[in-house]
């Protein structure tokens, strides 16, 4: 029976070894040894096991080589060990952190989205949407502004007043309690309610192993994040909209960009 000293380690074995249990063991330091038993499918010589030296995988780090928080321990979706005030030593505030930034992300998606949609109608001329920074004080025709405000209001509080008591009793907003349309979103877990409304294609109804669909959800809102704080700020410099400063930079690229529009603003 074969014996694993050492610790395990995640190794993606190439050709001609065949996806099975590897076996560690590192007797000095800046070396790994992995053995790989003759049941695991590795060729070897003689009947015997075969000695093979790796280096060894590490985790990955927002800084590399740097030893990420032990509170940080890689299982959350996109735990890259980044906490520098050092937030989440917590595990409450940890957990409400965590949640926090997964609205964030899916807001910042939306609002980058609707930014950009509405900047290329205004700009091509295939509608008159005011520019982005501009639309809250436009009038519509659908309601005055008041109308829309506490429409806003009542939506949104009904909405994050449901998401706030998920995430204090996970799992207790799933239960048909307002007309019934809680059945539709079959809260999987907290910041992740699911169903037919949220989830149309049912890509991650199995939550527990989702964690691909989850880091790629994460790194995405991360990304929009940064890129509403760069739209929030060329706004401000340059008082037009992303596209038209796309536009503006096309049109010279040479002498249109970041550098001489801070330095004439």
């Amino acid at each position: 029976m074969a014996v694993a000293i050492g610790r395990n380690f995640n190794f993606q074995p190439c050709s001609p070894f065949k996806s099975k249990t590897i076996f560690i063991h590192k007797p000095s330091p800046g070396i790994t040894y992995l053995w790989l038993h003759p049941a695991a499918g590795a060729r070897v010589a003689n009947g015997r096991s075969r000695q093979i030296c790796a280096a060894e995988q590490q985790r990955a780090t927002w800084l590399p080589g740097l030893d990420p928080p032990s509170y940080l321990d890689g299982t959350l979706a996109g735990d890259f060990g980044f906490d520098p005030l050092g937030l989440g030593e917590d595990p409450e505030s940890l957990r409400w952190y965590v949640q926090a930034e997964l609205v964030h992300c899916r807001f910042a998606m939306l609002g980058v989205l609707g930014i950009l949609v509405t900047d290329l109608l205004r700009v091509t001329g295939l509608s008159k949407i005011p520019v982005w920074f501009e639309a809250g004080a436009a009038k519509y025709d659908i309601a005055n502004t008041q109308t829309l405000l506490v429409v806003q209001l009542i939506l949104m509080g009904f909405v994050e007043t449901k998401r706030y008591m998920d995430f204090v009793s996970p799992g207790s907003q799933g239960k048909a309690s307002f007309f019934g349309i809680e059945d539709s979103f079959e809260g999987l877990e907290p910041g992740y309610p699911g169903g037919p409304i949220l989830n149309p294609l049912g890509l991650a109804k199995d939550i527990k192993n989702a964690h691909d669909w989850k880091l790629k959800e994460i790194k995405n809102g991360r990304l929009a994040m940064v890129a509403m704080l760069g739209i929030f700020v060329q706004a401000s410099v340059t008082h037009v909209g992303p596209i038209d400063n796309l536009v503006e930079h096309l049109s010279n690229p040479w002498h249109k960009t970041i550098i001489q529009t801070l330095a004439n603003s």
